[in-house]
């Protein structure tokens, strides 16, 4: 056997212990990612219901916002009714009440003197 045989030899026995490396190491791969699929299907299949949960609940959250939005509406429109009733209600009470006052007080006054005079 000569030095370029011998060579051969080694070279060649490198080259199956390499490929049988390769074919371990794409054997584990091979392993790794099955598992990693199966855990996504896994997760995908726990994530699908909750996130149509997420989803109806989004919905029944923006119909309630839409109806506190209408909530707030209706108040706002109660408060501007009510503060324009009470200042109308101001005006046309407030003089009836002063001249009320003001006729009772000059009366009372008036009694004062005439009860002073006997």
């Amino acid at each position: 056997m000569s030095a370029a045989d011998l060579a051969i030899v080694v070279v060649t026995a490198c080259s199956i212990v390499a490929v049988v490396a390769i074919v371990v190491a794409l054997g584990r791969l091979l392993a790794s990612v099955r598992s990693l699929t199966r855990t996504v299907e896994e997760l995908n299949a726990q994530v699908e219901p909750l996130v149509e949960d997420l989803r109806v609940a989004l919905v029944e959250a923006n119909e309630e916002l839409d109806r506190i939005d209408r909530l707030v509406g209706s108040a706002e429109s109660i408060s501007a009714t009510v503060d324009a009733t009470s200042k109308l209600a101001y005006r046309a009470l407030s003089a009836p009440v002063i001249k009320t006052v003001a006729v009772t007080s000059g009366a009372g006054r008036a009694a004062r003197r005439l009860r002073r005079e006997r």
